[in-house]
C-alpha cells in the first residue's frame, strides 16, 4: 500500500485495487489481522484473515470477476461504497450490486458489512 495514505477512502481504495487485480496479500494488507465481515445487519461471514484468505481465495478463482465502484461515499472513518461486481454463477457469467460499508481505524479496515443486490445474468447475442 506504499502508493496510498492512510486516510479512510484511500485504504478502501487500496482494498477494491487489490481485490480487482486479485491479489490476496495486497488485500488483506488492508485489513486488521482481527477485521471482521458480516452480512450486513447479520451474521458473521469471516473473522481474521485466516478465514477471509479462503473467502476471497475461491472468489478470485472466478477469471471473470470484477468490481466496479458506482458509488462512494465517506463519513469519518465510515466508506460505503455502491458497487456492480461481476461474476461467474453456475448459470454464467452475470453481475451483482452490492452495497459494502467499512469502518476503519488506525489505517486498517476492521468491519466490513456487505449487501448483495439484484443478480442479473448477461444475455450472449
Amino acid at each position: 500500500m506504499t502508493s496510498y495514505s492512510n486516510t479512510p477512502q484511500d485504504i478502501v481504495q487500496a482494498q477494491l485495487d487489490a481485490y480487482n487485480a486479485k491479489d490476496i496479500d495486497a488485500l488483506l494488507l488492508t485489513y486488521a489481522p482481527d477485521a471482521e465481515q458480516y452480512a450486513l445487519h447479520g451474521e458473521l461471514l469471516a473473522r481474521g484473515h485466516a478465514q477471509m484468505r479462503p473467502r476471497f481465495l475461491t472468489r478470485f478463482a472466478e477469471p471473470d470477476l470484477h468490481a466496479r465502484l458506482l458509488n462512494r461515499t465517506v463519513m469519518a472513518n465510515l466508506v460505503i461504497d455502491y458497487e456492480l461486481i461481476t461474476r461467474n454463477f453456475p448459470d454464467g457469467v452475470g453481475t451483482m450490486e452490492m452495497l459494502c460499508v467499512y469502518e476503519v481505524a488506525h489505517g486498517l479496515i476492521q468491519k466490513a458489512s456487505f449487501a448483495p443486490g439484484e443478480i442479473r445474468m448477461n444475455i450472449l447475442s
